[in-house]
């Protein structure tokens, strides 16, 4: 089965047709007003009036609450909240209550001790993203280019259907998947040229690069 492909922090409608164009299967819009790839409201519901049905939509939230939460989904018309957060499983179970639709939960790694977190998800969550750790200090959950061992995932008996994020760009696309097995990977910074700028010429090659696996 090909692997799946989300370009994440898509914010500018040129950008958005790049990846529509190369053939992501998910598109990712962030509501988070700390990143360089926040997008509000109705920048969201335009861009989402753009993406085909074909096309899974998915909004990224960093410990939001109901009422922000509810103006997103609905300006994005979005397919899946992706909680990158210090969301709690519960808090993943309401949400995935009061919106019915997927709610992915990301997983910051960087030992192998850390993976046990996803887990504790089973049955609150649809999908785990395995990212990696950001610095204590740093005032990004994810999208700073960082990546963990891959070799961690090795033998790993995964508690739900996953994805990969994490510093993964057209160049390391292919070892990636190879060792870990990804069903689905997830890119941001490495389809850009600067933070929250993305590339066009990027996008086509990370999209390449996985039309190829």
């Amino acid at each position: 089965m090909p692997v799946q492909t989300k370009i994440c922090g898509l914010s500018t409608a040129d950008t958005l047709g790049a990846a529509i164009r190369a053939g992501a299967s998910h598109v990712g819009f962030v509501f988070f007003a700390k990143s360089p790839r926040n997008v509000d409201f109705d920048q969201a519901a335009a861009l989402a009036a753009l993406v085909p049905a074909h096309i899974r939509k998915v909004g990224v939230f960093v410990n939001a609450d109901d009422a922000f939460l509810d103006r997103a989904v609905a300006a994005g018309t979005l397919d899946a909240v992706q909680l990158h957060g210090s969301e709690p499983p519960a808090r993943a179970a309401s949400l995935a209550h009061r919106h019915a639709i997927e709610i992915w939960k990301a997983i910051p790694v960087k030992t192998r001790a850390d993976l046990a977190a996803a887990a504790s998800y089973q049955g609150a969550a649809t999908k785990i993203l395995y990212d990696a750790k950001t610095p204590d200090h740093a005032d990004l959950p994810g999208g700073m280019g960082l990546r963990f061992d891959w070799k961690l995932l090795e033998g790993f008996a995964h508690p739900l259907p996953w994805a990969l994020s994490g510093g993964l760009d057209a160049r390391n696309l292919a070892d990636a998947v190879r060792m870990t097995g990804a069903p689905l990977v997830d890119v941001s910074s490495g389809v850009e040229c600067a933070p929250g700028v993305k590339d066009m010429d990027k996008i086509a090659a990370f999209l390449q690069s996985a039309s190829q696996l």
